[in-house]
């Protein structure tokens, strides 16, 4: 029997190759595996086999794989017969230039990247990357934010299972680009402009916060710094990033690592000031600034009584979904992978 399925499994296969049409295999499938087929007649005769010194298994195995093959062989051949009817049917003109692969092109946040940091080269500033892993001296202590402070709390902040530092203490996921202006301060000697655009992370999640999002910081450093150098740069900034008729405001706020601090708001370009889900009031915060607070100056090793400076920190995706004709009322559909919407920038 073990002979018979050989011959049946290999003269089959040579037949189903040799066939030209659809018809032609249909007819070989009901010759080998129909009711009454060659194939289906030995599988009937596996009962006759003795019980007992594994035949009737061996048999089973064999005759399940010769059936496999021809039915392998079927579905090959007819793709193959499919192929030649579609090519037959369709002229190609030899002549005609080649189809281009598509081309993939910048996610919205790169675009903003390239968008942003050439108005601050302008300015004089150079773009330096710190880590976004960090300790919690550099993130927190350094920035006059001490032992208890909310944001060094669980639930604001990512903490890494390592063991702390002796003296920097447990290590983060960089919770804002801040942490750059210490190490930054301590690389260089003044005069100081630096932007740092980095990844942060924080345990937020709505239509204006994501887990993992992207700020740029700014920092200057000089002698005689003061708020008038500060609000100059954003006026610049934002008549250049978002167009002439924009509108941004300082409004008095409280950081612990700059003094006197603000948050810079921009009029909603979604309601134009009338207030919706995004904004709420018509204005829309882009970030934190202020100037740099002397303590902060001194444990950055530099002397508050000889320079003064001031820093910004604002989040790109929020920066970016403020721009004119964007309408952006969800910042989460930037990490959503919607081609739909990634293929419109």
């Amino acid at each position: 029997m073990k002979k018979q399925i050989e011959q049946i499994k290999s003269v089959a296969e040579k037949e189903i190759k040799k066939a030209q049409n659809s018809q032609a295999i249909e007819n070989l499938r009901i010759k080998y595996l129909g009711r009454k087929g060659k194939l289906t007649q030995v599988i009937k005769k596996i009962s006759q086999i003795p019980k007992g010194k594994g035949q009737r298994r061996e048999m089973g195995i064999l005759l399940n794989e010769a059936k496999k093959k021809i039915q392998l062989a079927i579905a090959k051949q007819n793709q193959i017969i499919k192929r030649k009817k579609k090519n037959k049917n369709t002229w190609i003109d030899t002549t005609a230039p080649g189809q281009l692969p598509p081309i993939g092109h910048f996610h919205p946040i790169t675009l903003a990247f390239r968008e942003i940091w050439p108005l601050f080269e302008r300015l004089g500033f150079t773009l330096v990357s710190y880590p976004e892993i960090e300790w919690e001296w550099f993130a927190f202590e350094a920035l006059n934010m001490p032992t208890g402070h909310p944001a060094r709390d669980d639930f604001e902040t990512f903490f890494l299972d390592v063991k702390p530092h002796s003296k920097l203490g447990e290590m983060v996921l960089t919770p804002h680009t801040s942490s750059g202006q210490i190490r930054e301060m301590r690389r260089i000697n003044p005069p100081v402009r630096m932007i740092n655009i980095a990844k942060c992370y924080r345990l937020n999640w709505d239509n204006t916060h994501t887990p993992m999002f992207h700020q740029f910081e700014g920092l200057v450093i000089d002698k005689n710094i003061n708020l008038t150098h500060l609000k100059g740069i954003f006026e610049y900034f934002t008549k250049n990033f978002y167009g002439p008729e924009r509108k941004i405001r300082l409004r008095p706020f409280h950081f612990q690592f700059t003094e006197p601090s603000f948050e810079v708001d921009i009029d909603c370009p979604i309601c134009h000031g009338r207030g919706c889900r995004v904004c709420k009031s018509g204005w829309h915060e882009l970030g934190g600034a202020g100037m740099i607070h002397p303590q902060v100056l001194k444990n950055g090793g530099i002397d508050p009584k000889k320079y003064s400076g001031f820093a910004f920190g604002w989040g790109v995706e929020r920066t970016y979904m403020m721009k004119s004709g964007l309408k952006l009322n969800d910042i989460r559909i930037l990490y959503e992978n919607d081609l739909r919407f990634v293929e419109q920038f």
